[in-house]
């Protein structure tokens, strides 16, 4: 038995930090949090101090108990959870259960031999404040979740979220894209010269009439300017060259490496953390065993060690030259307004393991990361590229033109990395030839181009986790999980690779606003998670805190229980009582209008919204689409009505006569009704039996007449003849399980196709499966 013993969270961080630690030493892990509130309860005693009533993690037992064994047996025990809060909270939940007097707290900032021996030399005690911040994060999230979701269930339905910041999240793409429906274009003009100099064309731009700034906002304006210009010569009134120097990027922060590995890789905040983890905790290099590649990836700090910055310099000197090398020592400012320089910024631990060197010891998707901060770390420790930017000014009578030119004259620092931008308007740059003051410009010809002012862009990944950054909303390594929250619960909608706001999305909001404005206001998110740093730095209680926030909350919670509303009111009057103004309201169906004099007006509609954001009704409670079909019960011209299962056929006088038929439609829009095992010309692949069109829970389905001998299934199609016929089977890609190697399989469950692990029940892994353009069904990425 060894005699001392490392409890870390993760198997493959234990695996490469056993690697570097001598006989003497065990590693195990925790397998992350050990201890958390009770799901089915609050979890917090309010009347006394918020105490929180930790409960072990269901399936943990057999964890700790092992933990506790080997603590009996171990004369030191080194809790080297990750160096932030949580990992704090976890060494703390650790050390209260195995209750060990020898028990020390160490950091490993990286997973190297370094990283780790210096952990292990400076062993020190658990952060009691770091644990409190983190605890009163955890009870701030507990209370707005379990106080106000509630509220959301009943004017809507069960299951619903609101989060303390996710909400704020939400509040930021909803009042985006208000933003946008709200926005009225603007005409503007641009005009642009073409004039030979010296038998060499120059394109310019209108820039100042009478020594102002132009601004053409008609056609009118720009008629003016023409006949002004008519076809007189201008001359070059000035030049001028200048050397303008490009500093280069930051190593990565979190954020930093968010918003890049999002626009560069296609990846997401969610999966970007995922990845740079595995690159943390070690991965396994041929020759060299379990390896950690990157320092800790949670950090808002751009501080680097001076060991990494002359690495980086003797690498440069190798590989590009001495001229590439930046002379001085960088010192990166951090765009946040506290940062908490706990860690480095994010850098790989080992210069010389070149991103190539790996590549076959690394997934895909590893080597695009680690290339990634690999490049942007080396680049920062480069020199400044140097261009010259030349302005050319061209004045015809009382108007001038410029012309500007960007030229590359040393790459320094971009031979090897240049940062991707969203920014989609780019100076007009060309390549200017050389000219002389005084110089005559002979107009060749002028070309207006109307154009109108844009509205702001609605918010990307990237966008969203830059803008909660810079408002304070959240820790950087919380971004990813708010950004998968509120996409699972429905509130947003990722449409070419922006947010756009659910109808749901947008009710939750105006109904959380209307109700708790101040906890979900921008400004307060962020002085709160101002407050939980300063508890981690001991300068506020962390007991008064929680007590300061839960008087003014418990309030809104009480009012807002009082006078919630269950719909929220609209603009526009009731088309049936023309008295009363429309409600949205929540039904089994989704979003409804409806008259909010009901029940003395029963008036009801569907809607859509105009890209405007204003709302147009569809179908009203008196809209159906009639037809020819005759009900056999008492003979009146069926209808087709929409409801939650889709169209159906139904006689007009429901509720008295109830008969409800299914049908399809054909290509032509034709009406075909489907009884009861509807019979198609076609026989059964599989037994040669007749084939019968089925309802079954997920829907029409084609099944064999001879069931259950024969279990043939398939989908339905119709061809341009109007048959129904078995569809034919998709592709599905084969891969294998990343958690156990084994296959997995294609499943459909009623939310939809999905891939599980054929190891079940052992590996429950599974994957969300989704359909390319070519019709191949694949695992979602």
């Amino acid at each position: 038995m060894a005699k001392n013993l490392v409890i870390v969270e993760s198997p493959s961080k234990a695996k490469t930090i056993e690697k570097y630690l001598g006989k003497d030493f065990r590693v195990t892990a925790s397998m992350g949090h050990v201890k958390d509130l009770p799901e089915s309860e609050l979890g917090i005693d309010i009347e006394d101090n918020f105490k929180p009533k930790y409960k072990m993690l269901k399936g943990k037992k057999k964890v700790i108990d092992e933990i506790k064994k080997l603590a009996e047996h171990s004369d030191k025990i080194y809790l080297a959870p990750d160096p932030d809060r949580e990992g704090e909270a976890i060494a703390w939940h650790i050390a209260e259960m195995i209750k060990n007097k020898k028990i020390y707290r160490v950091l490993f900032n990286e997973i190297t031999k370094k990283g780790i021996e210096e952990g292990i030399k400076k062993p020190g005690e658990i952060n009691m404040q770091r644990v409190n911040a983190q605890q009163s994060r955890r009870i701030l999230d507990r209370l707005v979740g379990y106080k106000v979701s509630p509220l959301l269930w009943k004017p809507i339905k069960f299951g619903l979220s609101a989060g303390r910041v996710q909400t704020v999240a939400l509040r930021l793409i909803v009042e985006r894209e208000e933003e946008i429906e709200k926005f009225v274009p603007k005409e503007y003009w641009v005009l642009t010269g073409i004039f030979d100099i010296s038998g060499q064309q120059i394109k310019s731009k209108l820039e100042k009439i009478d020594n102002k700034k132009a601004e053409l906002s008609s056609e009118e304006d720009v008629k003016k300017v023409l006949n002004i210009l008519g076809k007189d010569v201008g001359k070059v009134e000035n030049v001028e060259k200048k050397e303008v120097l490009q500093s280069p990027y930051p190593p990565f922060i979190t954020s930093s490496m968010q918003q890049e590995a999002i626009r560069k890789l296609g990846f997401t905040a969610k999966k970007t953390m995922m990845v740079a983890q595995q690159l943390y905790e070690g991965v396994d290099i041929d020759q060299t065993g379990p390896t950690g590649l990157i320092t800790y990836m949670r950090t808002d700090s751009t501080r680097v060690s001076d060991t990494a910055v002359k690495d980086a310099k003797n690498y440069i000197l190798k590989e590009f030259g001495e001229s590439y090398i930046n002379r001085s020592d960088r010192v990166f400012k951090s765009k946040a307004e506290k940062v908490q320089d706990a860690h480095e910024a994010i850098r790989p631990t080992d210069i010389f393991i070149t991103p190539e060197s790996i590549k076959n010891s690394l997934t895909p998707d590893q080597y695009k990361l680690y290339k990634l901060i690999w490049e942007r770390f080396i680049a920062s420790q480069m020199a400044d590229a140097v261009f010259e930017r030349t302005t050319v000014d061209i004045s015809v009578k009382n108007i001038t033109f410029r012309a500007v030119g960007k030229i590359v004259k040393f790459q320094g620092f971009l031979k090897l990395y240049d940062e991707s931008s969203e920014d989609l308007e780019n100076e007009d740059q060309q390549l200017l030839p050389d000219v002389k003051n005084k110089e005559i410009a002979i107009p060749q010809k002028y070309e207006p181009r109307q154009n109108f002012t844009t509205p702001p862009y609605r918010y990307s990944e990237a966008s969203l986790v830059r803008a909660l950054e810079q408002k304070g909303i959240g820790r950087p390594g919380t971004y990813a999980n708010i950004i998968s929250t509120i996409v699972e619960r429905g509130y947003v909608e990722v449409k070419d690779k922006k947010f756009h706001p659910t109808e749901l999305g947008r009710f939750v909001i105006k109904l959380l606003l209307k109700n708790f404005f101040k906890i979900f206001e921008v400004g307060f998110t962020a002085e709160m998670e101002h407050k939980l740093d300063e508890i981690e730095d001991g300068k506020i209680d962390w007991i008064e805190l929680l007590k300061e926030f839960y008087k003014s909350f418990s309030e809104d919670v009480e009012n807002a229980d009082k006078n919630l509303t269950l719909s929220l009111k609209t603009d526009i009057k009731c088309p049936e009582c023309n008295q009363s103004f429309l409600t949205i309201k929540y039904g089994k169906n989704g979003f409804f209008l409806a008259c909010e004099n009901y029940p003395d007006c029963s008036f009801t509609s569907n809607f859509t919204r105009d890209e405007h954001g204003h709302i147009i009704l569809t179908d009203t409670n008196n809209n159906f689409e009639e037809t020819d079909i005759l009900c056999e019960k008492c003979n009146s011209k069926m209808v087709i009505k929409r409801s939650k299962f889709g169209e159906i056929l139904t006689c007009p006088k429901y509720p008295e006569c109830k008969n409800i038929k299914n049908f399809i439609r054909g290509k032509d829009g034709s009406i075909v009704v489907i009884d009861k095992n509807y019979a198609i010309d076609e026989k059964c692949p599989e037994c040669g039996g007749e084939l019968q069109l089925k309802k079954g829970r997920n829907g029409l389905f084609i099944g064999c007449k001879n069931y259950p001998v024969c279990k043939f299934t398939s989908n339905y199609s119709i061809d341009e003849n109007g048959r129904i016929l078995p569809k034919e089977k998709p592709k599905v890609e084969e891969f294998n399980c990343e958690k156990c190697g084994k296959k997995m399989v294609l499943k459909r469950s009623r939310r939809g196709s999905f891939f599980a692990c054929s190891g079940y029940p052992e590996c429950k892994n599974t994957v969300p499966a989704i359909t390319k353009e070519d019709g191949t069904i694949s695992p979602k990425k």
